[in-house]
């Protein structure tokens, strides 16, 4: 069982930068994707970021691709998302995911089987 917990979240302006942490407790880290999905409110989960258990791929969605850039350090078994350039539609609950690694299933949400609780990004304008 992987837990995850989310850091980082908070209330900033528009055109700020965050950065949002993901701790996982589970020593096979190295080996899973791990995903960043946002709930906006009163929408459905969406994703936002992903990345392999080599860091050799990248996924963005195109809504923060070019302002986010994603990273994990597989010796602390963390992963990170970088955001720049808020916008109030990044108001979100940010959560981490981690997934057994199937090629091409990183955008897709049914495939993460372990989630964190969340965490609360909010950009005012």
């Amino acid at each position: 069982q992987v837990q995850l917990v989310e850091s980082g979240g908070g209330s900033v302006q528009a055109g700020s930068s965050l950065r949002l942490s993901c701790a996982a407790s589970e020593g096979s880290f190295s080996r899973l994707t791990m995903g960043w999905f946002r709930q906006l409110p009163g929408k459905g989960r969406e994703f936002v970021a992903a990345i392999t258990w080599t860091a050799g791929s990248t996924y963005y969605s195109d809504d923060v691709k070019g302002r986010s850039t994603i990273s994990r350090d597989n010796a602390k078994n963390t992963v990170n998302l970088q955001m720049h350039s808020l916008k109030p539609e990044d108001t979100a609950v940010y959560y981490c995911a981690a997934q057994i690694p199937y090629p091409g299933s990183e955008r897709r949400e049914e495939e993460y089987a372990y989630w964190g609780p969340g965490t609360q990004v909010t950009v005012s304008s």
